[in-house]
């Protein structure tokens, strides 16, 4: 009887042991942060696409990406993006109001805490509107100049006819 409970414990934690075992799929790079932007005094939510390492004004907001990531389809979803945010201002020095992972699950983890605006991540996506499942994790994300392509192959040239015998 007890040879039975443990074949039987065995059979229910091997699946588990399979778990724990296999780590985390590595995030997936992406090439442009989707935000949605409120301007608290007008009311406007905007949607805001920022490239990574590209610059964005939004209001008096200056927003930088750094980087966005995007979680693989086999695991929950998750997009976070590495943002720098400043303050500018007509005739004051510029000031960083945020710099740091924002979460498009958990907004309020890492939020922007500013009187007029607030910033929260929606999702991590490519400009070539390519899927994030058609890139492999450990690929790089396609060069923003869009105009390189791999080298067509140049058709074979005739091998030189040999000289007739005479």
């Amino acid at each position: 009887m007890s040879f039975l409970r443990f074949s039987l414990a065995a059979a229910l934690l091997a699946p588990l042991a399979l778990l724990v075992t296999s780590g985390p799929a590595a995030a997936i790079p992406m090439d442009t942060v989707l935000l949605q932007g409120l301007d608290k005094i007008t009311a406007r939510v905007s949607q805001i696409k920022v490239p990574v390492g590209g610059t964005v004004i939004f209001g008096a907001l200056q927003i930088t990406a750094r980087a966005c990531d995007k979680h693989p389809p086999e695991e929950a979803p998750e997009a976070a993006a590495f943002l720098e945010v400043v303050e500018v201002k007509p005739d004051e020095k510029p000031v960083t109001r945020f710099s740091g992972w924002m979460f498009a699950s958990s907004p309020a983890l890492s939020a922007l805490e500013h009187p007029v605006y607030d910033l929260i991540v929606l999702d991590c996506v490519n400009a070539d509107g390519k899927p994030a499942e058609s890139i492999a994790p450990d690929q790089d994300a396609a060069p923003a100049e869009g105009d390189a392509k791999p080298a067509e192959p140049k058709p074979a040239e005739p091998a030189p006819a040999e000289p007739a015998p005479q």
